[in-house]
């Protein structure tokens, strides 16, 4: 209260002392009125307090208020939340910051005033754990400033349960929080929007697991997408939809079906409870496509698809929604050599295609190209019976023949033992170059396997049935030149494309143990032929016995008929002629068309 003693001092017609007493408490006061002055709490006008004013006028877009004190105060229009619904007499309450401000006039706040109003009023009314509500007023380091009647501080790891990428999405937002610690002494205040959420939820998820069932429909929001599926909120609970369940066709990712906020109906499919887990299934709502899809689909049906994706090995084909089947690289095509699908098909472009098997428990089917058209492999024995003759062009080598393409995607394989009657060839390339034209002979036609055997050789008459016995027999002396030194012997070139076996026992009459001791590469030699073996094609010689007197070849013939047992036949160094002349000979193979 005021103090007597000083107002005692003070005299009233002492005019200075008036005019302080009338600035300070009035005019009653000035006058005389001790009683009134008495009545006044001076602490009532000190920094600090909130006082009751009245909105007495505006000056420009502000307003002038009157707290009872000699000058007015001003209030920014931004103090108030509605300017415009402010009016002349209005009461309102504000911060006397100052009894005397800037201008002489009176500091206040209206604002700070609130906020201490709001501070009181949240101390009372609220503690920690409690909710509260508020609105989003900016964003501040660390997190979200909220509105709750005073400023509180909402961190961003408390927004949400999964953490927004931008939390000013909530800006201007009204949101429900809970409140996580109070500091009374800072007056600092820190709220939980997701302490509140996982409560809230957690009595939801409790409810939601009494009431749902493997099989039920419900509905759910799509909160988050991944990779392999999209999480979708149940009402307390985040159940999973697979990529693989979300479509009976292909999807590549989850994003392509759903989208973050999406309301969609979805199956359960299983429900963990020890973990609270829940799959969900959306296209699990329809019914299978593969239920009867032997029916819908049976073997060698002829349908048109659309190229969904091209792997190396093959194509898949769309035939219907949640129906695919894969096109393999070796059914694109009957003749034509294919490196990659891609060669043959694009995505996304029609295909005809022809079904060849099912596999309904891995939902599977093998489906073919080339069925659609006529294997040309059936007509290739109408075409090409053997004996025909062929000409075409030689598409590659091998070590044992070459393939000559007698058709474009016709390939047939010419061996090496059939290039040649007489020669002897180890490769191909001895005779024929790749992109050669040559005319050959049909000599087999495998339709099943696909394969068909040519002969070069066979474009001529076989020497061996009448040339060669007639001109070349057992007994005769003939030149030729060594062409090739092993260590079984020599082979001696007759003519072109003929030679004969001088074995190792036929060089001379002493053992030979090195064949060049007695012959050299390309040397002219005079031989006897011992014999000429017409079915296996093979002439054996003698460089001993060309060399031996008359004499000598009867004491020989004489020696070896009784070591044969008086058979006749060669001995001795013939039978050894004989191994060696198995060197001679190349086995045919049988084969097929390809590389």
């Amino acid at each position: 209260m005021v103090n007597k003693n000083l107002i005692a001092t003070l005299s009233i017609e002492d005019s200075e002392a008036e005019s302080m007493l009338m600035d300070a408490f009035g005019d009653d006061v000035a006058g005389g009125d001790m009683e009134s002055l008495l009545e006044v709490n001076i602490e009532d006008f000190t920094s600090g307090k909130i006082l009751t004013g009245k909105v007495i006028g505006k000056a420009g877009d502000d307003f002038l208020v009157d707290v009872g004190l000699k000058s007015e105060g001003i209030l920014d229009k931004h103090e108030f939340e509605n300017p415009a619904d402010v009016e002349i007499g209005d009461t309102v309450e504000v911060l006397l910051e100052a009894v005397e401000g800037e201008g002489g006039m009176v500091a206040i706040s209206k604002r700070k005033a609130d906020r201490i109003k709001g501070w009181e009023k949240i101390i009372s009314e609220k503690g920690e754990d409690d909710p509260v509500e508020g609105k989003v007023m900016r964003k501040i380091k660390g997190g979200l400033l909220v509105d709750i009647g005073v400023p509180v501080f909402l961190p961003a790891s408390q927004v949400d349960i999964r953490r927004p990428a931008d939390i000013g999405i909530y800006i201007g937002k009204t949101i429900e929080a809970q409140i996580l610690k109070i500091d009374t002494e800072r007056r600092n205040i820190v709220i939980s929007r997701r302490k509140l959420i996982e409560d809230r939820r957690a009595v939801m998820r409790k409810q939601l697991l009494e009431k749902v069932n493997v099989g039920d429909l419900v509905t759910g929001t799509v909160k988050n997408i991944a990779d392999f599926g999209a999480f979708v909120d149940l009402g307390g609970i985040d159940g999973l939809l697979h990529i693989t369940d979300m479509s009976w066709g292909r999807v590549n990712h989850p994003s392509d079906v759903v989208k973050i906020d999406d309301k969609i109906e979805v199956k359960i499919l299983n429900i963990d409870y020890e973990k609270e887990k829940i799959a969900l299934g959306l296209k699990q709502k329809d019914s299978s496509p593969w239920e009867d899809i032997e029916a819908k689909y049976p073997a060698n049906t002829r349908v048109t698809g659309t190229v969904t994706n091209i792997m190396s090995y093959g194509a898949f084909v769309k035939l219907e929604d949640g129906v695919e089947g894969l096109v393999h690289i070796s059914e694109m095509s009957w003749t034509k050599r294919i490196n990659h699908p891609s060669e043959v098909v694009s995505i996304g472009e029609e295909a005809d295609v022809v079904v060849l098997d099912i596999n309904k428990d891995k939902q599977e089917i093998s489906l073919g190209m080339k069925q659609t058209e006529v294997n040309p492999w059936e007509l290739v024995a109408e075409k090409y019976p053997p004996g025909t003759v062929v000409e075409g062009k030689v598409r590659n080598l091998a070590s044992y023949g070459a393939f000559i393409e007698i058709e474009p995607g016709i390939d047939g394989l010419l061996h090496v033992s059939d290039l040649s009657w007489t020669k002897k060839i180890s490769h191909p390339n001895e005779m024929l170059k790749k992109g050669d034209t040559c005319k050959c002979v049909v000599l087999e036609v495998d339709q099943q396997k696909q394969r068909v055997a040519l002969g070069l050789k066979q474009m001529e008459e076989d020497p061996w049935v009448e040339a060669i016995p007639s001109a070349y027999q057992p007994g005769m002396i003939v030149h030729g030149k060594v062409t090739k030194i092993t260590n079984f012997g020599v082979f001696v070139e007759l003519e072109d494309d003929l030679e004969g076996l001088l074995h190792i026992s036929e060089l001379a009459d002493h053992k030979v143990e090195n064949p060049q001791d007695v012959v050299k590469q390309d040397q002219e030699v005079e031989v006897k032929i011992l014999r000429v073996d017409l079915d296996d094609r093979k002439i054996g010689l003698s460089l001993k016995r060309a060399q031996w007197t008359a004499d000598q070849e009867a004491a020989a013939e004489r020696s070896e008929g009784k070591s044969s047992g008086g058979s006749g036949a060669s001995g001795g160094g013939i039978g050894g002629l004989g191994d060696g002349l198995d060197h001679l000979g190349t086995d045919k193979i049988t084969f097929g068309s390809g590389d």
